[in-house]
């Protein structure tokens, strides 16, 4: 990876930012029993969480007691979709606020997730003051908790934007460092313990038009892995180029999610593909899950930072690489920047248990 890039990334003025906190518990039996049954005990605990949801100005929150896993996404309209595998929550931070229970009272959940998601302006700006927020809701609600073991608590920021913004008219952008969590809640006096998980990483939503696989496969493929096999033999040659370690594509219909691979254990499920890399690792790694029967919407592309890409500066460099790889992949394809999105969205997540 070359290092004449600087060490700040220009970004659209209409990137936009999302914020949000996860704290996991698993619903022990000393839990259940103090409650006439499963549904009175969700019920309960969720009456006292947005009770001191209400008390820390915590004003859009949820509680997932049905072993979905959530995600969340900007719109400019609040609606909440629910899967048989996901609770889909899309939101403007600016504006919406809400609280919801999801569970069921005949279905007991091996886990009972707390949801916060950010609200306000300036998300990144005041993202350390939000987790300390949570944190304080925490250390009130656990005694009430009966917990065997600690808190699994996961801090999920996202920056997304087109990479073709400038081709579309949108020349305004604001040059972004993108230091890492633990550094900048460091610096807003926000503690976290010493051996949290910290990872940051980059995926690209690429829609599968028309027009594309035409250019790739021709006019009425028989076999999608040709096009599939030309999506990933561009995008691996441009990372191999710029010097990247880790890398996947996902074109099998579900949502990648990348973890730490020496922490996490990996398993796909829920509608989500997941994805494990070591930042410390030396050896490089791709991984592509696709199926040649099976033409998808939407591909997926990701490229995850390692600790080389990880300077006090942040990472600026590394996004500056990201975009660099990600032009000479459109390139090669030939995606037309003026008509078609390349979305970008930019991940810094952290993990811990207290």
């Amino acid at each position: 990876m070359s290092f004449n890039h600087q060490q700040k990334v220009y970004l659209p003025t209409d990137a936009r930012t999302n914020q949000y906190i996860t704290a996991e518990i698993k619903l022990t039996d000393a839990l259940l029993n103090q409650y006439p049954d499963v549904m009175s005990c969700y019920q309960a605990l969720a009456k006292q969480f947005f009770e001191l949801a209400e008390r820390h100005d915590l004003r859009n929150v949820h509680v997932i007691a049905n072993d979905k896993l959530p995600v969340v996404r900007f719109h400019t309209e609040a609606y909440c979709l629910e899967t048989d595998q996901q609770v889909i929550f899309f939101y403007n931070p600016r504006y919406h606020e809400a609280q919801n229970l999801f569970a069921r009272a005949d279905y007991r959940t091996r886990k009972i997730r707390f949801l916060f998601l950010a609200v306000g302006d300036e998300l990144r700006a005041n993202s350390a003051s939000f987790h300390t927020q949570v944190q304080q809701l925490l250390k009130e609600l656990s005694p009430q908790l009966a917990l065997e073991q600690p808190i699994k608590i996961r801090d999920h920021q996202h920056l997304t934007y087109d990479l073709f913004a400038r081709a579309k008219g949108n020349k305004k952008t604001y040059g972004y460092k993108l230091r890492g969590i633990p550094q900048r809640y460091k610096a807003r006096k926000c503690e976290l313990p010493a051996d949290v998980s910290a990872l940051s990483y980059a995926t690209v939503t690429l829609p599968l038009g028309r027009r594309l696989k035409q250019r790739l496969g021709g006019e009425h493929p028989s076999n999608y892995g040709d096009i599939y096999a030309k999506l990933q033999d561009s995008f691996q040659k441009a990372v191999l180029d710029h010097g990247f370690k880790r890398a996947a594509m996902v074109a099998n219909g579900l949502l990648p999610l990348v973890r730490n691979s020496k922490f996490d254990r990996l398993e796909s499920n829920k509608g989500v593909q997941m994805l494990g890399f070591d930042p410390n690792a030396s050896e490089p790694q791709f991984l592509a899950h696709w199926q040649p029967d099976n033409l998808v919407e939407t591909a997926y592309f990701v490229i995850a930072a390692g600790s080389e890409d990880h300077t006090d500066a942040g990472f600026g460099r590394f996004m500056n690489e990201v975009e660099d790889a990600l032009r000479q992949f459109a390139r090669d394809i030939d995606l037309d920047g003026e008509r078609q999105d390349l979305v970008i969205r930019f991940h810094q997540h952290i993990s811990y248990k207290r």
